[in-house]
């Protein structure tokens, strides 16, 4: 059994808490023992706010053991793993601190502040021999599970290009500090760079164009073109300022040489070039429950990380700092 102690009971928090809850109800191996949040009285009765919706609004935490205080938490609780879904700069001490005692590790993204940052947990997994996976949830969402497929595959022949987007209205206070959350471009629209990355490959070169909308903040609007020297036309954007009934929104249209996919309004419609088209048959759970219990089963059964591997997820990071200075120089190409 997998014991797990969650760090953090904001809005990711939650999604995590929910998807425990359920793999403990479905009698996976895991059994979340506490949760730790320096404000977590004030949390628990409260609601959180994020671009998708959790299972509740008020959470009954009364079976679990709550902390404000991480090392209290562990120094009195018998975990194998520790799960983070703390504010982002507080991502790299805490998860090296943690493999450093002796514990796996689940942490959200991005895996941290700085590329620097991510080689070092990098680093630390490898030397202590602990299990450190990066909360990059697209890598198992169906619909791109399913454009990854396709590539994999060559079901519709070789891929031409492509198109990404993200967007969402204002994002909670603390994520407009860009010291802290790196602003649009390393919170939201990382989320489409590593399925640039875990689709095609590290690009060749990066061409940004951003801008900041609100006072104060990091860059609130981006768009990026990936260069891959075999041709491949690739873009993403993602946008943090989109108002009034807007919502969320993820999309993406993938060209290949015999077919196209079109995924928007939560649905692959798979476009053939001599066929019918049709719309892919996908689960309706999300990413984040694939992730977790990926992990789960890694660690139960001593499994490695394959899907999303420390490197891969900071190097991932790689790809955004050389974004941001793209961005920095009016969209000059940065080379990779």
């Amino acid at each position: 059994m997998i014991k797990v102690g969650l760090i953090g009971f904001g809005f990711m928090g939650r999604m995590h808490f929910d998807n425990y809850t359920r793999l403990m109800a479905e009698g996976a191996p895991v059994q979340l023992k506490a949760i730790c949040d320096v404000r977590i009285e004030e949390l628990k009765d409260g609601k959180a706010i994020g671009n998708i919706a959790t299972n509740q609004e008020l959470y009954n935490l009364d079976p679990f053991n709550l902390y404000t205080d991480i090392e209290e938490m562990i120094a009195s609780e018998d975990l194998d793993m520790i799960d983070i879904t703390l504010p982002t700069g507080l991502h790299a001490d805490i998860t090296i601190s943690m493999l450093e005692k002796g514990y796996h590790v689940m942490c959200e993204k991005p895996i941290a502040r700085t590329a620097e940052d991510a080689w070092r947990m990098v680093a630390t997994a490898e030397r202590t021999g602990k299990k450190l996976m990066i909360g990059q949830c697209l890598r198992f969402w169906p619909a791109y599970e399913y454009a990854k497929a396709c590539i994999e595959d060559g079901r519709y022949g070789k891929p031409l290009g492509g198109s990404f987007f993200r967007g969402s209205g204002l994002p909670a206070e603390w994520f407009l500090d860009g010291s802290k959350s790196g602003g649009c471009l390393l919170d939201m629209h990382i989320h489409d760079t590593d399925m640039v990355h875990w689709l095609f490959g590290v690009p060749d070169k990066v061409s940004t164009m951003a801008r900041n909308v609100i006072p104060g903040s990091a860059y609130d609007i981006v768009s990026t073109h990936y260069v891959y020297d075999s041709g491949l036309v690739l873009n993403a954007q993602a946008d943090w300022t989109l108002r009034g009934d807007f919502g969320f929104e993820m999309n993406y249209r993938i060209n290949f040489e015999g077919g196209n996919l079109i995924f928007a309004d939560n649905k692959v419609k798979v476009n053939p070039n001599e066929e019918p088209s049709f719309v892919a048959e996908l689960s309706d759970d999300m990413g984040y429950y694939f992730e977790i219990r990926s992990f789960i089963d890694s660690l139960a059964n001593d499994k490695p990380i394959t899907v999303c591997t420390p490197e891969s997820a900071a190097r991932t990071l790689d790809i955004i700092e050389a974004e941001q200075k793209s961005a920095d120089a009016g969209g000059t190409f940065i080379s990779l």
